[in-house]
């Protein structure tokens, strides 16, 4: 399943409404991005936007609306609100748990790791001692 969500901005500058929505793949984003950009640096880029402009300084000025998330990033959605920072901190984890349903899927026919809440903390913290 894609980690995706989308983002819708609105806003005006001198006389003109801009609309600027942007389907947000986040595995691409982690995957090619050393650090990761804020979502109004994020929009600008797709819209052909210069983040040195004024206008880019105004639309930093309003809020993104983020709505349709889709895989891990539904868990960082709350309330019509996307915790970008949280969804940032909880992605190595999030990568984890991935490698961690591989492993149990190839190895112990297991599809789905969230039925067995007990084996899954286990593979975490197994994860967790051999890192450090």
């Amino acid at each position: 399943m894609s980690n995706s969500i989308e983002a819708r901005l609105e806003f005006s500058f001198k006389g003109e409404v801009h609309t600027l929505e942007y389907r947000i793949e986040l595995d691409e984003l982690f995957t090619y991005c050393g650090s990761q950009p804020r979502a109004h640096e994020l929009l600008a880029k797709k819209h052909g936007i210069d983040t040195y402009s004024y206008l880019y300084e105004v639309m930093q000025e309003e809020h993104i609306e983020f709505s349709n998330p889709q895989g891990a990033a539904s868990d960082f959605m709350n309330d019509g609100q996307f915790d970008q920072q949280a969804f940032i901190a909880g992605w190595p984890a999030h990568c984890v748990l991935d490698q961690l349903k591989a492993i149990a899927s190839s190895e112990l026919s297991i599809d789905d790791l969230n039925q067995h809440q007990a084996l899954k903390r286990a593979l975490l913290l197994a994860y967790q001692l051999g890192n450090k």
